[in-house]
């Protein structure tokens, strides 16, 4: 395992501490959706996104989207591990006045370059970001991770019709596919068609991977970034909740708060007091 791997891992781990640890202190939040990302989110904040810290509206610095508002807590965490903001903020998830809302608001939280909460606008603004990065000559990457519930709103089908017809090679969406959305599996809401032949049909460069494998994380953003003439999809096949066995596959985690002996079980299976 190379170390890039290694410290990737470790990013995720900690990230999945955070979590929970928000979600805790908070008494609100959506745990599953978020720990079902983690390891992309680790791997964009731990090795692929161009950004800087210290200048977090640098015009060339790379664009990413969480179109899945909702997961928030792992975007968070990682902005602070990367030096965002301080750690020290992160409890704070929720509060009144608070750098860290319930979902991301790109005037109030360093880092944050979309406002997301009403799902399926992700990839329609990616679109526009990606067609700014060619127009600009800033050749920027947009990053955009949906979930498979909002494949249901019909703006995402406009956004990827779009997206091929403008060549958007710069366009990077990441399908978090765990199966699940709020009320019930994606299955029995909206009818089990497969993802990657949807976007076939728009025309996209497709890719099915483990979402919690990091090595096939990079890999495939790799392979995306090589693709110049297609926008690219990465099917992510993810665990709601994983990290936490408890929380496995179990949607009442979309959204809930563990109690004080979950919040401890939790944090000593990842590591933490």
């Amino acid at each position: 395992m190379s170390q890039e791997i290694r410290k990737i891992e470790e990013l995720a781990r900690t990230i999945r501490r955070d979590i929970v640890e928000m979600v805790y202190l908070a008494k609100d939040g959506h745990p599953g959706p978020a720990l079902s990302i983690t390891d992309i989110v680790a791997s964009l904040y731990g090795s692929l996104l161009r950004v800087n810290p210290s200048d977090p509206e640098w015009e060339g610095r790379d664009r990413f989207i969480l179109s899945k508002g909702h997961a928030c807590p792992a975007v968070y965490s990682a902005l602070a591990r990367r030096g965002f903001f301080s750690p020290e903020l992160l409890p704070s998830l929720r509060a009144l006045d608070s750098l860290l809302q319930g979902h991301p608001v790109m005037k109030k939280t360093p880092g944050i370059d979309m406002t997301s909460g009403s799902l399926g606008n992700g990839l329609s603004i990616g679109v526009g970001m990606a067609l700014a990065s060619g127009y600009t000559k800033k050749n920027f990457d947009v990053f955009v991770i949906m979930g498979d519930g909002e494949l249901q709103e019909g703006i995402v089908w406009e956004g990827a019709l779009s997206a091929f017809k403008y060549k958007l090679g710069r366009l990077i969406v990441f399908v978090d596919h765990n199966g699940w959305q709020s009320g019930a599996s994606c299955n029995d809401v909206g009818g089990c068609v497969s993802v990657k032949s949807r976007f076939e049909a728009f025309g996209w460069h497709c890719q099915e991977i483990d979402g919690h494998d990091i090595s096939a994380i990079l890999q495939a953003v790799k392979n995306a970034r090589a693709e110049t003439n297609l926008p690219s999809v990465i099917i992510a096949e993810t665990v709601k909740g994983k990290g936490v066995p408890f929380m496995e596959n179990d949607n009442s985690w979309h959204k809930r708060v563990p109690s004080k002996e979950q919040y401890e079980e939790a944090m000593k299976i990842l590591g933490g007091c």
